[in-house]
């Protein structure tokens, strides 16, 4: 089967617009939609090779721009905090389920996976089938969070002049992920300005706005713990073997918070297990979904 795609949009949690695309398999949706929530400063093109895999296996899925991302709204209140992103996916869980008559099963890479884990600690048992963490735990490696950061905020305002100058910063902070041939999947991770330059396309008030992505830093660690030893649908962690936010210390913490969760450990593959090794990590995200079952 090949999938079909249709642009769709949801209400966040301020009411900000989100804008989606739902992968449909030819014929009837079969088993539980699943719901695609991308890393910072990414946008629901990472996902494109993980939703026609799920679509072709005859799943609905969401891919989903996260506030201030993508084509979605930049909100005016610049809440970028991990409780926004949380109440975001609360809110377009609770449609799906309210369209398609079925909870979600939740992919979250990074910040989508702390937006999954903490949706479904604040909203209770009934939101989500199923959460897979895509390279996240509750303790994530602080040198790890700088560099990450770091580049993000490197260029934020600056932009580039071309593609290219883009595409060569992220080959100097990415060396071990093999270049594309085209591209067209990275002009839709940036946005040209009227000056003529590229910038990427997310709202730099995710880093440095009154209500950033690092607001109560100091708590979000414990509530993310808190929330994993809540967990009690079925749980899927994916780690970049090469990860530099994911240690294998934080894995073995993950798992006696929840120790009813399935793990896999992807070589070859960092924090970007997604574009990494779409292959393997599509395996892994199918086989838990043919366990859950229709």
């Amino acid at each position: 089967m090949k999938d079909m795609k249709v642009q769709t949009r949801f209400a966040g949690a301020a009411g900000n617009e989100l804008v989606a695309d739902e992968h449909q398999p030819r014929g009837e949706p079969r088993g539980t939609p699943v719901v695609l929530l991308h890393g910072g400063g990414q946008t629901r093109h990472a996902w494109g090779g993980a939703a026609r895999r799920i679509a072709d296996s005859g799943h609905t899925a969401f891919t989903v721009d996260q506030r201030g991302h993508g084509e979605s709204a930049w909100v005016d209140s610049k809440a970028y905090a991990f409780d926004d992103y949380a109440a975001d996916a609360g809110a377009v869980c609770r449609e799906v389920f309210a369209r398609r008559g079925k909870q979600p099963v939740l992919v979250g890479a990074s910040l989508g996976g702390i937006s999954g884990l903490m949706a479904e600690y604040l909203d209770g048992p009934d939101l989500l089938s199923g959460l897979v963490l895509v390279d996240i735990t509750p303790h994530m490696d602080p040198d790890g969070v700088s560099r990450i950061q770091g580049f993000m905020a490197e260029r934020m305002r600056e932009g580039f002049a071309t593609l290219e100058e883009a595409a060569a910063a992220i080959a100097a902070y990415l060396p071990h992920r093999k270049q594309p041939r085209s591209l067209d999947g990275l002009a839709k991770n940036l946005r040209q300005g009227r000056d003529g330059r590229y910038r990427w396309h997310w709202d730099p008030a995710f880093i440095d706005g009154p209500r950033n992505i690092n607001t109560g830093s100091a708590i979000v660690q414990q509530r993310l713990a808190d929330a994993a030893r809540a967990l009690r649908i079925p749980v899927l962690l994916v780690r970049g073997q090469q990860s530099e936010l994911v240690t294998e210390e934080a894995v073995a913490a993950f798992r006696e918070m929840a120790p009813h969760a399935r793990f896999v450990d992807v070589s070859g593959a960092g924090h970007m297990v997604a574009g990494d090794r779409n292959d393997a990590f599509n395996d892994a995200v199918l086989d838990f979904l043919d366990q859950l079952g229709d």
